[in-house]
């Protein structure tokens, strides 16, 4: 009975509360990653500036094994709440052995990727061989052992799709403080330097992998994972990766658009760069809740979709927009009136040069933070409802095919303060594609059920 009584939490329960309910878990641990990201890199850079360049240049690989797990998980979210929305609890089983066996054949492909390939990757970006050695050897240990990452994603999104968010949490913090704890234990106390940096990255991800297996089979009975007579099934692959695949790309480029900024800004000296890099750093303590609440919002709208609650879909729209505008808004406000103060948590020798630029830049890009809260919020529904093309289209909008050329076009005025305004020039013309999309699938798809 508890079973179905948390399956039809989301089918029955006021969205106001329901939202919430769902999201702020999630919204929690994602702070706890926000936080461990900082962290983690102070700890690496305190040891030798060698070490945090190092990691600083294997870092895009690590982005995209964060990509592919993440992305997947979130077709493996959406096709399992819908299946149980629409009572087909086998199925939804079904999807979630299918989902475990993507996220294998991932880890698979980064294994031999770090045996085959990941010294050789650093080959490319320098040609110091202490730094080729440090950045291999990191780089080998977090791609060999990269299971735990994917495993540890997909046993978070299966607790998810049934509102299991509490558990979810219980494993991103397990395996987050983990991490945080043994940083400096295995960097300093070890003297492994690099090398205890990536282990204690591996061993928080094993952590919360394990913890995630075990709390999935046993309090998660809905989705309780059998492997007997398991085989591959074409079709359930086929509609996961229509979801997910477009996520891994949505999620992948980002770091491409890091590196394309940083191209530009590298016209304006190693300040400028800097700027950026505490910029993304400060932004994901306001983005990271929003992506949060987008994530629980996934098993809401599937959910009440597949179960053709056409009002409770709209609810949920509702109530995830309010909050995130209201998560926006704080972050907006702080941005604007002590920017200041969130630089001096980045001081270093540069400190006057970039607390002077970064307070422009943080003024000005945080106009886009409003833009960006509807945008991430009705992207998470096309990812629900299945339209997960669209998600991937205002995605490479805001990062990419409007971001970047704007970002050009505006350094060729010579000033590095024009350059920011390509942030709200992006979100200003991807939020009106989001709408335009947005009425075409409430046309098309909500309004019929």
């Amino acid at each position: 009975m508890e079973k179905q009584e948390r399956s039809k939490m989301l089918g029955t329960m006021h969205m106001g509360r329901l939202v919430p309910k769902v999201s702020i878990p999630i919204m929690i641990s994602m702070l706890v990653q926000a936080l461990y990201n900082v962290v983690d890199g102070i700890f690496v850079a305190r040891y030798s500036a060698d070490s945090f360049t190092a990691v600083s240049l294997v870092f895009p690989i690590q982005m995209l094994m964060i990509a592919v797990g993440t992305g997947l998980g979130v077709g493996i979210n959406s096709l399992v709440s819908r299946r149980l929305g629409e009572g087909r609890a086998e199925a939804a089983r079904d999807a979630a052995r299918n989902g475990i066996f993507l996220e294998l054949c991932g880890g698979l492909l980064f294994c031999l990727f770090g045996i085959l390939g990941a010294r050789s990757f650093m080959h490319v970006f320098t040609e110091d061989q202490h730094l080729q050695a440090l950045g291999g050897q990191y780089l080998t240990i977090v791609t060999v052992f990269s299971f735990g990452l994917l495993l540890s994603m997909v046993f978070e999104r299966l607790m998810q799709s049934t509102g299991n968010t509490t558990l979810s949490m219980t494993t991103q913090l397990a395996g987050a403080v983990t991490n945080i704890i043994l940083d400096p234990i295995m960097i300093f106390t070890l003297d492994m330097g690099v090398a205890g940096a990536a282990w204690a990255t591996v061993i928080g991800q094993w952590v919360s992998m394990s913890l995630g297996l075990f709390l999935n089979q046993t309090r998660n009975r809905e989705l309780k994972i059998s492997v007997r007579g398991f085989r591959p099934q074409g079709g359930t692959v086929k509609e996961i990766l229509a979801v997910g695949f477009p996520s891994i790309i949505m999620q992948a480029i980002s770091s491409v658009m890091n590196v394309g900024m940083n191209m530009i800004l590298l016209g304006f000296g190693n300040t400028a760069v800097n700027v950026l890099g505490v910029y993304f750093k400060l932004q994901s303590f306001i983005f990271m809740p929003v992506f949060g609440l987008g994530n629980g919002l996934v098993a809401i709208v599937g959910y009440n979709y597949g179960a053709r609650q056409r009002e409770r879909v709209y609810a949920a729209i509702k109530v995830a927009l309010t909050i995130a505008l209201g998560i926006m808004g704080v972050g907006l406000l702080l941005f604007m009136t002590v920017p200041q103060v969130l630089l001096s948590l980045f001081e270093s020798g540069d400190a006057g040069d970039l607390r002077v630029m970064g307070q422009a830049a943080l003024r000005t890009i945080s106009l886009s933070f409003l833009m960006a809260a509807v945008g991430i919020i009705v992207t998470v529904v096309f990812q629900a409802v299945g339209k997960g093309v669209y998600s991937l289209i205002m995605s490479l909008c805001r990062q990419l095919i409007v971001l970047l050329p704007a970002a050009y076009l505006l350094s060729r005025t010579g000033s590095v303060s024009a350059v920011w305004w390509a942030f709200p020039i992006a979100e200003l013309v991807s939020l009106t594609i989001c709408l335009l999309l947005f009425r075409k699938v409430d046309r098309e798809m909500l309004k019929k059920l």
